[in-house]
């Protein structure tokens, strides 16, 4: 997996904004007055929709995120911008329009099953003023961004004639702008870096009715040619997303499972700006992006991807390196509250771990068997220098994380550096805290913070204490 480092870069999104109104519930019986089923509502979900889903995705990333869009003299528009409030977005660049109706689309959701929506809004183009103060507002912003994302959705806000104006402004200041596109005549988004069209839409814009492979290269081809992009891009669905620059590949998807793809093409394309405002390049992007969508289409309504959600998807596929479960301190204090409040049961071990055996695995193995995550305490060569003796350890914290963190049934690793591990502990407030049988009535270090202590019994002739011995007295020989 990619290690982003705490990059924090800043996008500019431009689009259109929507309400995504959900009503949960489920269904046991048929209405008497006509054959329809009743739903009994149980839950209520209102959510940023449209380009508003780019910026939460956006911002799960950790992007700084600004938006330019048009709203109307309406309740919609009020509530989208408390919405945008609530994560705090700047709204100081929302224009608002009199008459205009902002987009609500209202879903009903029956047992994970989407049974019926009703939209809310006006489509028609925006003004000529309107087009003019966008414009004028991005020539004077523009260069405080990395990445510019165009978010269409066909309500009117990016017109032919904005549209073309951005990227050719955007272009001026060498910024890359990123288009998910929406209607048949993508021309409109002549000269952008990439498109993210998918199957169907890349057909029609194309005029290739993509059936196989080679149509697929021609199409991808035609709208590189034709539209004067960088990159062309087609998702493919549950086959994946293909790409071509100066070359076709195709990135294979790595989805489990599906529940609801609403608001996929948001994740990916914010995804792919969010990389590549981080450097990265468009294969590392799209690899990131499809992990990022594989983690959404997991959720249900319009969903967003963190890096430890996403972290997670990959080492639940093996896709992770063994880095990426080497946390630090305040990695892991955040971390550890997101699984909690996903009511993940986590274990807290600690120990040296030098030369690693059989007695280790079992032992770790016992512990993670007793709850969701497990997270191993490491001690940093120091404080097992303090514990043990000058000479060691024989394997150097580096070393003796990266072999942990490589161990199936870690989760995570972080080194600590004091003499006992309480304030580790502290930071995580683990449910259960594991200890070795040698501690039999011991006072253990952070007992006081955890719900219950567990001591595992060790494999007797298993240590590495013995393994040493044994390589002295060879080395003796």
């Amino acid at each position: 997996m990619i290690k982003f480092q705490d990059k924090l870069p800043k996008i500019l999104v431009i689009g259109d904004l929507i309400i995504d109104y959900y009503l949960l519930g489920s269904s046991t019986r048929i209405s008497p007055e006509s054959p329809v089923p009743i739903i009994d509502v149980t839950n209520e979900n209102t959510l940023l929709g449209g380009a508003g889903n780019v910026i939460n995705n956006l911002r799960s990333l950790g992007s700084e995120v600004d938006i330019i869009s048009v709203l109307g003299d309406c309740n919609n528009s009020r509530g989208l911008i408390n919405l945008l409030k609530e994560i705090n977005i700047n709204t100081k660049y929302l224009i608002i329009e009199e008459g205009r109706i902002a987009s609500k689309k209202t879903r009903i959701i029956v047992s994970k099953q989407q049974v019926v929506r009703y939209d809310r809004e006006s489509s028609n183009e925006i003004s000529n003023v309107s087009q003019n103060t966008i414009l004028n507002i991005f020539k004077k912003i523009i260069s405080n961004y990395e990445i510019i994302i165009l978010s269409d959705y066909g309500k009117g806000v990016l017109t032919t004639e904005l549209t073309q104006s951005l990227i050719s402004t955007a272009k001026n200041y060498g910024k890359k702008v990123l288009v998910d596109p929406k209607g048949h005549d993508y021309t409109k988004y002549k000269g952008a870096y990439l498109l993210t069209p998918n199957k169907k839409e890349a057909s029609e814009s194309s005029n290739i009715n993509i059936i196989d492979n080679d149509s697929l290269i021609r199409a991808i081809t035609v709208l590189k040619s034709k539209l004067k992009l960088d990159v062309s891009i087609i998702t493919l669905s549950e086959d994946g997303v293909a790409v071509y620059d100066n070359k076709f590949r195709i990135h294979p998807t790595i989805a489990r499972e599906v529940f609801d793809v609403t608001g996929a093409g948001d994740t990916i394309i914010a995804s792919l700006g969010f990389c590549l405002a981080c450097g990265l390049n468009i294969d590392e992007a799209l690899e990131f992006a499809n992990l990022a969508a594989a983690v959404v289409v997991g959720k249900i309504g319009s969903a967003t991807a963190t890096h430890d959600e996403i972290n997670e998807y990959a080492s639940s596929i093996n896709q992770s390196s063994s880095k990426e479960h080497i946390k630090t301190f305040k990695e892991i204090s955040v971390l550890a509250e997101n699984l909690k409040s996903k009511g993940k049961r986590i274990v807290f071990t600690n120990g040296c771990f030098d030369l690693i055996h059989m007695g280790h695995i079992s032992y770790l193995e016992s512990a993670k068997s007793l709850g969701d995550t497990l997270i191993v305490g490491l001690n940093s060569d120091r404080s097992v220098a303090t514990l043990k003796g000058k000479e060691l350890p024989i394997n150097m914290q580096e070393d003796r994380s990266y072999i942990l963190a490589a161990i199936e049934v870690v989760d995570y690793v972080v080194v600590f550096d004091e003499d006992t591990p309480y304030n580790l502990i502290n930071a995580i407030k683990p449910n259960i805290l594991v200890k070795g049988g040698d501690y039999e009535g011991k006072k253990i270090v952070g007992q006081d913070i955890v719900d219950e202590v567990k001591l595992i019994k060790f494999i007797p002739g298993k240590s590495s204490s013995l393994i040493i011995n044994k390589i002295q007295k060879l080395k003796s020989l």
